[in-house]
């Protein structure tokens, strides 16, 4: 039935995962939100990947209460998910968890200390076949004001240092990652370009970080990003 991909902003799209469903043959369709598109129903996709916005889940706008719907029609179905910053909170919010400010908004490759932003897989977790042959912590980039509460349903299976719920669960196969791991370079110009608070940034040091980390980052991307097929049953073990 083919995977479906949901923008929620045009300039947000698969990147790095593009590349992985042209390399395997897979079939994909992607609907932008942003342009007015719909959300089509779950059950018509083998997986759902939702990906981020500067929406808030906690927004009722027609195109949110929507989206909120559709996700939890994914979730019910149990139909494989995973949800990119935006689609991660929407993910939790579907499923009766809460959204709500962080204390500090994580945006780039580092932190207030001058570290750079990782997710710690909890040692509990590293077996979850999301992580199959990643390095722990894994080096991530951020672009987010806000968290979630999860519910006692709900596990967490990453955290981080100045926000705790970096990578969720629900079920056997619903995922959320709070940070993005989908960028390509050309991908990472458009945000430069476009995000107003990545434009108030230093936009050298986010490029040097970028071409730093160039080869962990898009190796940590394909292999989640494969995983997470495989997970689907999408690519065969």
């Amino acid at each position: 039935m083919g995977l479906l991909i949901v923008k929620n902003i045009t300039r947000e799209g698969p990147g790095i995962l593009k590349g992985l469903l042209l390399k395997n043959n897979i079939n994909y369709e992607i609907v932008d939100l942003n342009a007015g598109e719909e959300f089509p129903e779950p059950e018509n996709y083998s997986a759902v990947i939702v990906l981020g916005g500067p929406d808030s889940a906690n927004d009722t706008t027609e195109k949110m209460l929507n989206e909120l719907e559709m996700i939890r029609k994914t979730i019910d179905a149990g139909i494989p998910y995973l949800g990119i910053c935006l689609g991660m909170q929407s993910l939790v919010k579907a499923c009766g968890g809460s959204v709500h400010p962080n204390e500090v908004k994580e945006i780039g490759f580092r932190g207030g200390d001058g570290d750079y932003y990782s997710v710690n897989i909890k040692e509990e977790h590293t077996n979850d076949h999301l992580f199959t042959g990643l390095e722990n912590p894994v080096k991530i980039f951020h672009l987010h004001g806000e968290t979630v509460d999860i519910t006692n349903e709900m596990e967490l299976l990453a955290t981080g240092k100045y926000c705790r719920h970096q990578i969720v669960k629900t079920g056997k196969n619903a995922y959320g990652i709070q940070g993005h791991f989908e960028l390509t370079p050309e991908m990472f110009r458009v945000w430069l370009d476009s995000d107003p608070e990545l434009r108030e940034m230093d936009r050298e040091m986010l490029t040097r970080d970028f071409d730093l980390l160039a080869d962990e980052y898009r190796n940590t991307g394909r292999k989640l990003f494969g995983n997470f097929l495989k997970i689907a049953g999408i690519i065969q073990v």
